[in-house]
């Protein structure tokens, strides 16, 4: 059945590794306490505290001690869904401000460019937030991408790897699993979204294989018509 979407992971997919963890990460750990510590109680950032406590066990902690918690939670590299939203929100300030600007391979922005002008519907499936996805996107170093893309998904539609999260993707998207392509730098991501049906591309840009998927080093290489 011929591709009509195509799903991308970000980091060491469209975007290097090192923007996340040599920009984003030590940008997040030297603002987020203020951030979190000043604006505690506005909504939007109280609801994210609530849920550092929940998700910690910690339902007494002072915002002081979220903060502990959250920069622990950055130094280990945590999936935690709360310490992605207020990551988000941290780096809005930054790439509003100019201090940053998203990190997208070139030979990603040109196939995404092309598949978008061929008609195939673009998603985003990645660890870091939607807010952070859009941000990343749009302040890209290739300038505002967004309107690529038709959908953005994230750790709230479940774990990266477990199938069960790509099956309920399609849901939303409206496609079979097997309309629809992967494209990840992580073996056990591709696995799950192969379980669920989906067609896979592995990145792997510093060469290799990953496992038994079909796996390429630059987008620019990539032949939807062949898969």
């Amino acid at each position: 059945m011929p591709i009509k979407a195509i799903l991308t992971d970000i980091e060491g997919t469209t975007s290097a590794v090192s923007f996340v963890f040599d920009v984003l990460f030590p940008f997040a750990t030297r603002y987020l306490p203020e951030f979190v510590l000043t604006r505690a109680d506005e909504p939007a950032v109280a609801q994210q505290i609530e849920a550092v406590r929940a998700e910690s066990g910690e339902a007494g902690a002072s915002v002081e001690r979220v903060v502990e918690i959250l920069l622990g939670w950055i130094a280990e590299d945590r999936k935690a869904t709360p310490l992605k939203a207020l990551q988000g929100m941290v780096w809005e300030q930054g790439y509003n401000a100019g201090q940053l600007k998203g990190h997208v391979y070139p030979d990603a922005v040109e196939a995404l460019r092309r598949w978008s002008e061929q008609g195939y519907h673009l998603y985003v499936y990645s660890s870091g937030s939607i807010q952070a996805q859009k941000l990343i996107f749009g302040c890209s170093e290739a300038g505002d991408l967004t309107p690529l893309f038709a959908g953005y998904f994230d750790t709230t539609s479940g774990p990266k790897r477990e199938a069960d999260s790509y099956r309920g993707i399609a849901a939303a998207i409206g496609l079979l699993g097997d309309e629809i392509l992967f494209l990840s730098d992580v073996v056990q991501e591709l696995d799950a979204a192969r379980d669920a049906g989906m067609q896979t591309i592995g990145l792997a840009r510093e060469g290799g294989e990953l496992g038994d998927h079909q796996t390429v080093a630059s987008f620019a290489v990539i032949d939807l018509t062949r898969i």
